[in-house]
């Protein structure tokens, strides 16, 4: 077996949270009264894998800075406690995959995310006792990139045996400046920018063909 350790990106790879996630950002938005309309599951598409704070000063033009870091503070307390009551969608055949490759290799998380979502995931899902080790840009302020080395550091993994799996054209970069093989999502949230790109999967379950 080649690869030992798999890293996974979470929104658009794992599962889909728009559906919980976008009543929360409609509620306090509203509440500030920075939208004239409430945002869609949808809407968040061209968003996911990126920081909160870029997507919020996106949705709202001329925000200010200090009241970006007042409405997110807001929103992630919100989202924190609410993923762990409804969670979101898993996509196809991921706990099954990840309870059966968890036997064999070791799994890690690394997203974009604040701090305490991907808990939330790990809480909702009971899926706690599969991961190893997770990174958060919430935890650290760092771009995923160099998350995604921490993880590699203290866990001491090696690029040779290591895997990133991700749906994004972030995640790849991210996994190439770490010098580590990477595993396409085509089902999540994002595209990249080569059109011929292997190995890629439809399905989650596929990445037992690829490892």
């Amino acid at each position: 077996m080649r690869t030992k350790n798999l890293i996974f990106d979470l929104d658009g790879t794992l599962w889909d949270p728009r559906a919980t996630i976008i009543k929360i950002w409609n509620e306090v938005l509203n509440k500030h009264q920075l939208i004239n309309k409430d945002l869609k599951p949808e809407d968040m598409d061209q968003y996911m894998g990126l920081l909160a704070d870029n997507i919020l000063k996106d949705i709202v033009p001329g925000i200010s800075d200090r009241q970006v870091h007042e409405i997110l503070s807001e929103i992630v307390q919100h989202e924190n406690k609410v993923l762990r009551i409804e969670g979101g969608i898993l996509y196809d055949d991921v706990e099954e995959t990840l309870k059966a490759l968890a036997e064999n290799h070791k799994l890690f998380i690394v997203s974009n995310c604040q701090d305490g979502y991907i808990e939330s995931f790990l809480e909702y899902y009971k899926f706690n006792s599969l991961f190893t080790d997770i990174e958060s840009y919430g935890r650290t302020k760092k771009p995923k990139s160099e998350n995604i080395r921490l993880v590699m550091e203290r866990n001491h993994l090696s690029p040779e045996n290591s895997v990133y799996i991700g749906d994004t054209q972030t995640d790849y970069d991210s996994a190439k400046a770490n010098d580590l093989s990477f595993i396409f999502c085509e089902y999540g949230f994002g595209k990249l920018n080569t059109s011929d790109y292997e190995p890629l999967i439809s399905n989650f379950s596929n990445i037992k063909l690829h490892i």
